[in-house]
Parts: structure tokens; C-alpha cells; sequence
């Protein structure tokens, strides 16, 4: 082959790459507005207010029989969500992997999550197992989706470009909440000027986050090509054996192999750790900072969603901001400072008077500038420790230390208040996880760690 026509080849990788990647941006886009709109801003207050209207004298609802303080509910079920999820990511990762075809599996799991968020409509009155259920569904279906998704980050993206491109994921991923959320906004304060309630107001938000997810989903869907996996054959698997025959038993025996697997990774292993410990800070943090908001420190739902619309746009600039950093710094360096600024303002927030919303938008600056930026850098790291032909796999044990271990924190979250009946003893547990996931992740030879899945290494990391 010729020098032009080898430059001329090149040239058109180039090309394919970068429409991929701006394919995949657009999941970020799509599915984030379920993270902000509906997880983080409105449904935690609204299915606590549907389980308090469902409630016996003292407080409490009773699902399967099981007394739960109403208050605790909306924190269970996130809780739950996680449990399904772990059951389910490792089924999906193996079957992705093996057949090659994700982009099916990432439609059946973002539709199912979508279809889910849109029937949040649904939930009023004293419906508190309808949006129990819902709930545990959408979030499980995301945490499938994201997992397919992020395993797409090492085949569309060479190494010097994964920060980069992760960050920018998840910039798109907060401008979209943004956006969204700034019509959230117009809707829920001048629901009266369009003939709603202010119930059915937020009803409207809830499953126009579903609809959103939905609809933007196709971009991704149409730019994004399935890969034939480089790996061969998995370990312990049959030659002749059909994908389609014993699809369980089939996933699960991948599930172990890949465990064995990363056993002879334990570089790997060890990183998995330390983002388990700290992530589930984040994630608690974003699943119930609204609670904390409204039941602990009085403040109103527009105070909410202006706080959450400040992070978002912060967000957007921090992702970027931590993404040029770590061109300097490297991505482990740049993550460790983002821990110790979490605990910083994590421990900051105990200390919150109630009643005041300008101290309540000075943490929300702080976590903000910090968000995007330290689950961008995640994902790309770890994509760096990924053997190549198994990204799915993989991911899916990411996702699972991304979802898997987040019920922690939720329901240590929901004990507390169960017990205390104060959200503010509940908050400064959180501190602990981002201190211990830094010195886990301080721990981690990076550099050995990626040279030992068999990766080149790159100049900064």
C-alpha cells in the first residue's frame, strides 16, 4: 500500500472516530436528564410526599408487610434498584462481549428505562408502590444502559484521547440536565400560568425526562458500530455453544470466568476497589441532596432546582476544567485533589443552617466544580485497564462498582434517619467514603497496573 493511500486510510479512521464519538456524546445528552431531573431534583421530595400521604399515624408505610418510615422509602428503593442491577449487568456484559451486538442491548436497556420514566406520570395520590416500582426499573435499566455505553469508550477513543473525550462526554451529559431543567423550572413556578397543578407539574417534569431519554437515544443508536470481540473464545466456553440457548447459565458462567479473569489482574482489581469506596459518596450525594435540602434544611423545591441547575452548569465547566488538568497532572493525580475537595465539602455541609439557601447554593458551587470531572476521569482511567476484546465485561464490573455498591451508602442514609429522624446525622457519614476511596486510589501504581493488561502506556496518567 502507498504512502497516500496509507495517509488517505488513516484520514478516514480519523473521521469515522470522531463521528462515533459525537454519536456517543449524545447518550450522555439523552440519559442524564433522568439523572437530574427525576433522581436528583423531584423525585426523592414528591415519592416521599406520595409514601407520607400513604402513610399509618405513625409514619410508616407497609410494603410486602414491612413496616418503613415513609421518609426512608425513596431511599430503599434506590437501594433496591442497585441489588437488580448487579444481578443484571454481569448477564448483559458477558452476552454483549460474546455476541459482539451492543448496540441492541443498549436500546432494550435505555427504552426500558425510558418507558419506565415516562410512566412516572402515573404516580399520585397515594401510589407510593407504583413509583416504588418505577423507580427500581428506570434506575436499573440506566445503570445496564450506562454500563454498554462506557464499554464503547476504548474502541472509539485511542489513549491520548480518553480523558478528553470521557470529560466531554460528560460535559454534554450536565449541559443537557441544564437545559432541561431550566424548563423544569418555568413549568413548576408558573404551573397556574399553564392550567396545571403544581403536583401534576411535577408529574409533567418526571416523564418528560423519560421522553427526552427516549428520543435522543436514536442519535447514538444510528452512529455507533457493533465490534466482533478480538478476545476468541471465553474461557470455559464451547465452541458450538449458542448465545441463544441457556442465556443465564451461559452469563453466569462468564460472570465467573471473568472474576478469574481479573484475578490475574489485581492491579485492576485494586482500582475497582478504591472507586467503589468513593463513588458511592458521589452517588449518594446525588440521589439524596434534595432530601437533605427539603426535609433537613426547609429549603423549597424552586431553591432545589435552582441549586441543582447551578451544579449542572459548574458541572459542565469542571468536567472540561478536571479534563485539562489531568493533560497536565494526569488523571490520577487530578482525581485524588477532586476527593480531597469532596470531603472538604461534604464535611462543610453538616454545618448548613437550615433556612438558608445562599450557603445551600455555595455547596452546591463546590460539589459542581468537582462532579463531572472526577466520574470523567474515572471512566477513563479504568478504560486504560481494560484488556483488549473485553470492554463489556469489564464494564460491567465497573458499573457494578459504579451501581453495585452505591445501595450503601443510600441505605446506611436511610438507617440513620429510620433511627435518628435527622438527615443531618445521616450527611457527615458520607465523609468517610471519599477519604478512604483516596487512600485506596493513592495506593494504585497506575502505570503498572495498565501495562499489566497488556495497554501502551501513556505519557500522562
Amino acid at each position: 500500500m502507498s504512502t497516500d493511500a496509507v495517509r488517505t486510510k488513516t484520514a478516514d479512521e480519523a473521521v469515522g472516530r470522531r463521528r462515533e464519538q459525537r454519536g456517543w456524546y449524545f447518550y450522555d445528552w439523552a440519559c442524564s436528564v433522568y439523572s437530574t431531573s427525576v433522581l436528583t431534583v423531584f423525585l426523592g421530595p414528591y415519592l416521599t410526599s406520595v409514601a407520607e400521604a400513604a402513610a399509618d399515624p405513625d409514619g410508616f408505610v407497609h410494603p410486602l408487610g414491612v413496616p418503613v418510615r415513609a421518609g426512608s422509602f425513596f431511599a430503599y428503593s434506590v437501594s433496591l434498584s442497585v441489588i437488580v442491577a448487579v444481578l443484571v449487568m454481569p448477564l448483559v456484559g458477558a452476552a454483549a462481549d460474546r455476541s459482539g451486538r451492543k448496540k441492541p442491548l443498549l436500546a432494550a436497556a435505555a427504552y426500558t428505562g425510558a418507558t419506565a420514566t415516562t410512566g412516572m406520570f402515573f404516580l399520585d395520590g397515594d401510589r407510593y408502590l407504583l413509583g416504588g416500582l418505577l423507580l427500581v426499573v428506570a434506575n436499573a435499566a440506566q445503570s445496564v444502559a450506562m454500563m454498554l455505553y462506557n464499554s464503547y469508550l476504548p474502541q472509539i477513543a485511542p489513549p491520548e484521547e480518553r480523558d478528553a473525550v470521557s470529560s466531554r462526554g460528560w460535559a454534554f451529559g450536565y449541559a443537557a440536565g441544564a437545559l432541561v431543567l431550566v424548563a423544569n423550572l418555568v413549568l413548576y413556578l408558573a404551573h397556574d400560568s399553564f392550567g396545571v397543578s403544581e403536583t401534576t407539574a411535577v408529574r409533567i417534569c418526571l416523564a418528560s425526562a423519560g421522553l427526552w431519554w427516549g428520543a435522543f437515544t436514536l442519535i447514538p443508536l444510528r452512529r455507533l458500530r457493533d465490534r466482533r470481540s478480538s478476545s476468541g473464545e471465553h474461557p470455559g466456553e464451547h465452541p458450538n455453544t449458542s448465545l441463544g440457548r441457556q442465556p443465564t447459565a451461559t452469563g453466569f458462567r462468564q460472570l465467573a470466568a471473568t472474576i478469574r479473569d481479573m484475578r490475574r489482574h489485581p492491579l485492576t482489581l485494586a482500582f475497582l476497589l478504591a472507586y467503589l469506596v468513593y463513588n458511592d459518596g458521589i452517588q449518594t450525594v446525588i440521589s439524596q441532596a434534595s432530601i437533605y435540602g427539603s426535609k433537613e434544611l426547609g429549603l423549597g423545591q424552586p431553591t432545589l432546582i435552582g441549586a441543582v441547575l447551578l451544579v449542572q452548569v459548574l458541572a459542565v465547566a469542571g468536567a472540561l476544567l478536571l479534563g485539562r488538568l489531568a493533560r497536565t497532572y494526569g488523571a490520577k493525580r487530578t482525581i485524588l485533589g477532586s476527593l480531597v475537595a469532596w470531603t472538604v465539602t461534604l464535611a462543610a455541609g453538616y454545618f448548613l443552617p437550615a433556612g438558608a439557601p445562599v450557603w445551600f447554593f455555595v455547596l452546591a458551587a463546590g460539589i459542581g466544580l468537582v462532579l463531572g470531572g472526577s466520574q470523567a476521569l474515572s471512566r477513563s482511567l479504568f478504560s486504560h485497564l481494560v484488556p483488549p476484546g473485553k470492554e463489556a465485561e469489564y464494564f460491567s464490573a465497573y458499573e457494578i462498582s459504579d451501581r453495585g455498591m452505591s445501595w450503601l451508602g443510600p441505605l446506611l442514609f436511610g438507617l440513620t434517619y429510620q433511627l435518628t429522624g435527622s438527615y443531618r446525622d445521616a450527611i457527615i457519614s458520607l465523609v468517610a467514603f471519599f477519604a478512604v476511596g483516596f487512600v485506596l486510589l493513592a495506593r494504585v501504581p497506575v502505570r503498572r497496573a495498565i501495562g499489566d493488561a497488556g495497554n501502551p502506556i501513556p505519557t500522562r496518567i
